[in-house]
């Protein structure tokens, strides 16, 4: 990356973590993947019970593996053979983890939290139930206000997802939101996290690498 284009992002990256701590979150940045696993063994504890919202962040930061692979309880709705039942428990389990993880749609440099959920199991968790949600996110997640946040996922965050699952959605074909009617349609449950009731119970990783969508 320029020298030049590192100095916007480290700058555009102050601003949101700096909101992200007034609105009660705790916030840091982290140079790789590496950074993500080290900041994530800080904030668990052995035989915590934890979960995870669907993002390909977390798999392309090797959180999931960690999680697999560590000395935790893993609610792995990820699992193999697992049948419909089997997700739908594992969902409400996630409600009483220790730590729930998850990416965002989008972060804005006012400091706040937007996303999308199809069945609202995600977002529901990130609100409350959790003691701890750890949102870990790449510096393409950032944007300037709520707007720019709805834009990208309209345009980005929902149309790759629907083409990653298949979905049969018009964005799936096109490209971008045509605010459908489909009965696959995986946008039903718009939350916007601002300032936190509970101080320092979501903490943000953010990454300076393009993740997820």
């Amino acid at each position: 990356m320029d020298e030049n284009v590192k100095f916007v992002v480290k700058k555009r990256v102050e601003k949101t973590i700096e909101n992200l701590k007034k609105n009660n979150m705790k916030a840091c940045f982290v140079e790789d993947e590496k950074g993500v696993i080290e900041k994530i063994k800080e904030l668990l504890n052995d035989e915590d019970t934890v979960a995870v919202g669907g993002s390909m962040t977390l798999f392309e930061t090797g959180v999931i593996d960690l999680l697999r692979d560590g000395n935790y309880n893993f609610l792995d709705r990820y699992e193999e053979g697992l049948k419909p039942e089997d997700v739908k428990e594992i969902y409400r389990k996630s409600f009483s983890a220790d730590a729930y993880f998850s990416s965002s749609n989008a972060i804005t440099t006012e400091g706040e939290l937007y996303n999308v959920d199809g069945r609202g199991n995600r977002v529901s968790a990130m609100i409350y139930g959790p003691d701890k949600v750890i949102v870990v996110a790449g510096v393409n997640k950032i944007v300037k206000d709520l707007d720019d946040a709805i834009k990208r996922n309209r345009e980005i965050a929902a149309p790759a997802n629907t083409k990653r699952l298949d979905m049969n959605t018009p964005c799936k074909e096109v490209g971008y939101c045509m605010d459908c009617s489909s009965e696959q349609r995986i946008c039903s449950d718009y939350v916007v996290m601002g300032k936190q009731l509970i101080k320092d119970r979501v903490h943000v990783i953010i990454v300076n690498k393009d993740l997820g969508y």
